[in-house]
């Protein structure tokens, strides 16, 4: 049970109202000044409509596509069993090829849309990296038989469909 307000308690909670209502106001007219205003409920975040953006602005839909049309012509080193680097033609099959290779496609999707040093950095910090790591005879692919001549691209057999789906496409063939 509430005990009903005297005119004291009742003046003392409208200038309380007031002065919550002018101070909510005031920050308001700050954060607006200073485009810190939070999005309507209605209206997307920025961070939503990054996320789309990103995905509406990948070039490769897979690490699949990725690695069958960038990764495999690009590099055309000569692999083989006995040789100084290793490569298979089923990557797809090794767990930590998947993760480099799939780190490699998503920084190369970001850092090719820098204009200025992105793929310099992306040579640099991540190619160069990753595929040393993944062409070393110790390497992932250390007990892979596959070979190819110099100059010609890398060994590669397509993975069992669905294995990469489309991300452009959110995931439909």
């Amino acid at each position: 049970m509430t005990r009903p307000e005297t005119p004291e308690q009742q003046t003392d909670e409208a200038a309380y109202q007031d002065a919550l209502a002018e101070m909510m106001a005031f920050i308001e007219a700050d954060e607006a000044a200073n485009g810190l205003t939070a999005p309507q409920q209605d209206e997307p975040s920025p961070l939503d409509e990054e996320a789309e953006q990103d995905q509406a602005e990948l070039y490769f839909g897979s690490v699949d596509e990725f690695v069958r049309e960038y990764i495999t012509p690009l590099y055309r080193r000569k692999v083989s069993a006995r040789g100084q680097r290793r490569w298979s033609a089923e990557w797809w099959t090794n767990p930590e090829a998947i993760a480099r290779l799939e780190s490699l496609w998503r920084a190369w999707e970001n850092l090719r849309l820098d204009g200025g040093t992105g793929m310099s950095t992306w040579w640099r910090d991540h190619a160069d990296h990753h595929m040393s790591a993944l062409f070393d005879p110790d390497g992932p692919f250390a007990a892979s038989t596959d070979e190819n001549k110099l100059g010609e691209p890398l060994p590669y057999t397509p993975p069992p469909p669905g294995l990469f789906p489309d991300a452009r496409t959110g995931g439909r063939q």
